[in-house]
């Protein structure tokens, strides 16, 4: 053993004060660097513990946020629905009155033109009656000329009518 190498067998003042300034780093490390390493680790540790706490914040709110555009969405789905069903509602109430107003309107002319055919009817037939009365007197006015071409005659029918008015 008295080959060996005096880093294998190291006496006992190397032993010292490489004991004394280990104890010096690890004391200055102590009071010095390990706060700070710990520190920073703390500091780390609280900023991830934070940004996992916003995060799972933000994702509630995203869920939130999620339901309330679907309760939007279906509200406003409902009232679509609901203004499409008013729009249908008007729309027929707006044809039936249509048609209503154009029965009435119909009917009305209807009644009118009838009444107009009446009224023309009426007027056909006073004309057709003072036609024919105008026709039936020049008719009886030639054929009492014809029969009353004589005095004699003219005096028999004059007498045969006078009995007939008494």
């Amino acid at each position: 053993m008295g080959n060996l190498p005096s880093i294998l067998t190291p006496d006992f003042g190397l032993l010292f004060w490489m004991l004394v300034s280990f104890l010096v780093v690890f004391l200055l490390l102590a009071k010095f660097g390990f706060p700070a390493i710990v520190k920073a680790v703390e500091e780390r540790k609280n900023f991830i513990d934070e940004s996992l706490k916003k995060a799972h914040e933000a994702n509630e709110k995203l869920a939130g946020i999620q339901v309330e555009s679907e309760k939007i969405l279906r509200e406003a789905r409902e009232k679509q629905a609901q203004i499409i069903k008013e729009a249908m509602a008007t729309r027929d109430g707006i044809i039936q009155d249509a048609r209503d107003k154009a029965q009435l309107e119909g009917r009305g002319l209807l009644e009118e033109a009838k009444k107009q055919i009446e009224a023309e009817k009426e007027v056909a037939l006073r004309d057709i009656r003072a036609q024919v009365a105008e026709l039936s007197v020049q008719i009886a006015e030639k054929v009492i000329r014809r029969e009353l071409q004589h005095d004699a005659e003219q005096e028999k029918f004059i007498e045969r009518m006078l009995e007939e008015v008494k």
